[in-house]
């Protein structure tokens, strides 16, 4: 494992709704969707389940994209400015099945604010780490979607197996072609 077990799942949801968008089949919808999202990404504390809240992450997404894609040094002042925004103050927690790690906001602040402070906290890692390389846009031509690459050899490309497919048959007719 790269980073520990919550750094990682903080990068992949928040890879995840950078990743969901505003068109018609747009994985956060609804406050259902939302709600499923949290129980998938194990977020815990307050969720309000209420269309304000649903609006206030779906707006994360450019924030979160550009942080998620940020040049090292550039990423450090995001983090930065996020937790100071947010009053963020480290602390260590055990809950629920999950061992001791770090939460830096109360439970009870409203969902997109711990979205941002758990995103940060986990982009702290990664730079600490060096390991920015690990987040890139997807290589296909026609996606602008964040890669989140925790493969031991660093090689994922894509954002999905979809995109990973629809290279691969377009690199395949082109050679059939020539």
């Amino acid at each position: 494992m790269l980073f520990t077990h919550d750094t990682e799942a903080t990068l992949q949801a928040a890879v995840a709704l950078v990743n969901s968008s505003d068109d018609p089949g747009d994985p956060l919808g609804s406050v259902a969707d939302l709600s499923a999202f949290l129980a998938h990404w194990t977020y815990t504390g307050r969720h309000d389940a209420t269309p304000a809240e649903l609006d206030a992450v779906r707006r994360l997404r450019s924030a979160l994209k550009e942080l998620l894609l940020a040049e090292r040094d550039e990423a450090v002042d995001i983090v930065n400015d996020m937790l100071a925004r947010a009053k963020a103050l480290p602390q260590l927690q055990r809950h629920d099945s999950l061992d001791w790690h770090l939460h830096a906001i109360d439970p009870d602040r409203p969902l997109d604010e711990r979205v941002v402070v758990e995103t940060a906290m986990a982009m702290v890692d990664v730079i600490r780490s060096d390991e920015m390389s690990r987040l890139d846009r997807c290589a296909a031509d026609d996606c602008d979607d964040v890669v989140l690459d925790l493969s031991r050899n660093r090689s994922r490309r894509y954002c999905s197996t979809t995109c990973g497919n629809r290279e691969a048959v377009a690199a395949y007719r082109a050679r059939q072609k020539a």
